[in-house]
């Protein structure tokens, strides 16, 4: 043990401070459960600060509930491109900006891919790759860990659903003009094809054909871009873009062989014109705004001899089509002013309407055409 330095001329000695006394008999008792009394509340402590910073950590680690306020980013009209896309550039540029996203729907899992949209985490994919998820996890690219994603807000009559994660800083993609998008326009078609692991697939095409529409069971779009590049299962909701890496629409579906059909190449997107409005109504609705859609009343049948135009085959009472006479066999053949093409077509251009839009319909009667102004109503629950 050492020993205190001695002291100098002059100066009072410094006696070394009293050994501590051990009590003894019940007073020992007493000093020892004391000391277990500290020790107890010293753990106490540390395992309560230990569940309350893992508490914290949970609440700053799950994803917002709210849509972010940042605008999408829609780059400026353009002319044109001088040169082909150059694959392995626009790759780069827009991997950042592509995730992968896998939704636990009952016992399977759901695969898709998603466009980061916000730098502060809001993601656009389709509503069916996240249909009935009991939860959604979403990897960026460069990461080995997914993150939890919520889902704001789903419409699955577009297809399109709006998630967020927790986080800032991310690379959002760049939307292309909507009226800058051409027809023989070269596209890559960016997504997790088949769910493989790694980087994104890619698929090089062109824009194939505009303002397509297809519809199957409540599912019904239009305005789609026809692309020759392969979409594959997997691709789904991930960015179909152009030569400068804009997003010209969102990968959603593939033609497939059927008895009667043979189908080769041809693949849709819904295009940025009608996914960017979506965004806004999807945001609106996480914000507690309920979406109606537009409702005009009457059943529908397309043509089989070739000819243009939607055969109406029913019309309920009490709605906007009973109100302007319309009657069965009616022939649509315009609403606004652009051809009907189909009863896919003419049933999105309705439900993409808002109530209490008005419309102009002419239709064929016989040898008569009628021209009929519609006040469109809410889509009875």
């Amino acid at each position: 043990m050492a020993s205190l330095p001695p002291p100098t001329p002059g100066q009072t000695p410094i006696a070394p401070p009293p050994a501590p006394v051990i009590p003894r008999g019940s007073s020992r008792r007493r000093y020892v459960s004391l000391l277990l009394l500290v020790a107890a509340l010293a753990w106490a402590g540390g395992v309560g600060g230990t569940l309350a910073g893992e508490r914290i950590s949970d609440w700053m680690d799950r994803p917002p509930t709210q849509p972010s306020a940042e605008p999408v980013d829609v780059a400026n009209p353009r002319p044109g491109f001088e040169n082909r896309l150059d694959v392995a550039q626009v790759a780069e540029f827009v991997a950042p900006s592509t995730v992968t996203i896998s939704a636990d729907v009952g016992a399977g899992v759901s695969l898709g891919t998603g466009i980061v949209i916000t730098s502060d985490g809001e993601i656009l994919t389709n509503a069916h790759v996240i249909e009935g998820a009991d939860a959604v996890r979403v990897r960026f690219s460069g990461e080995t860990e997914p993150r939890e994603a919520t889902v704001l807000a789903s419409d699955r009559g577009n297809d399109l659903a709006l998630l967020r994660v927790n986080g800032d800083g991310f690379q959002p993609a760049v939307f292309a003009d909507p009226d800058s998008i051409r027809l023989g326009d070269d596209v890559m078609a960016v997504g997790f094809a088949l769910g493989l692991d790694g980087d994104p697939s890619v698929t090089l095409g062109i824009v194939s054909a505009l303002d397509r529409s297809v519809g199957q069971g409540d599912v019904f779009l239009d305005g789609l871009i026809q692309t020759d590049a392969a979409i594959s299962s997997g691709n789904s909701g991930g960015p179909l873009v152009n030569a400068a890496g804009e997003v010209v629409g969102v990968n959603t579906a593939v033609a497939r062989d059927t008895a009667v059909f043979t189908a080769t190449n041809v693949g849709f997107a819904i295009s940025a014109g009608e996914a960017l409005p979506i965004i806004e109504t999807l945001r609106s609705e996480a914000e507690g705004v309920p979406r109606e859609e537009a409702f005009f009343g009457v059943g529908l049948e397309d043509r089989r001899d070739g000819g243009q135009g939607v055969i109406v085959t029913g019309v309920e009472e009490g709605t906007p089509a009973a109100e302007v006479g319309m009657i069965v066999g009616d022939l649509i053949v315009e609403i606004d002013g652009a051809p009907t093409d189909g009863s896919s077509a003419l049933i999105a251009a309705i439900r993409d309407k808002q109530p209490g839009d008005a419309v102009t319909i002419v239709l064929v009667r016989g040898d008569e055409q009628l021209e009929l102004d519609v006040t469109l109503i809410a889509r009875p629950t």
